[in-house]
């Protein structure tokens, strides 16, 4: 099973930006679906980004063009790329493998991001 590792958590101020990477333990090149999801306290567990190998994404609804999923398969890593955020975004932002159909995705631990206004 693929391990995952996020990073790049942090706290910011409203407007800022930050940029999650997530690394993972094995090559990405055939893993069909990456990407993110995030849970607040009291939350129930929201999509907010994924990638296919052929780079197709796709974005949570609340996202309106703030966030960019990418993908580099040589380093076996998946970004995401958060601009003009919000304290609503504030939550654990957790990453996600789907190797394929037949297998359960496997998750990282999380990374915190807190968006202060």
């Amino acid at each position: 099973q693929v391990q995952l590792v996020e990073s790049g958590g942090g706290l910011v101020q409203l407007g800022g930006s930050l940029r999650l990477s997530c690394a993972a333990s094995t090559s990405i090149s055939s893993i069909i679906l990456m990407g993110w999801y995030r849970q607040a306290p009291g939350q129930l567990r929201e999509l907010v980004a994924t990638i296919t190998p052929n780079r197709g994404t796709n974005y949570g609804n609340f996202v309106q063009g703030r966030f960019t999923i990418t993908r580099d398969d040589a380093l076996n890593t998946v970004w995401l790329q958060m601009n003009n955020l919000k304290p609503e975004d504030t939550a654990v932002y957790l990453c996600f493998a789907r190797p394929s159909m037949m297998n359960s995705p496997s998750w990282g631990r999380g990374t915190q991001v807190t968006v202060s206004s």
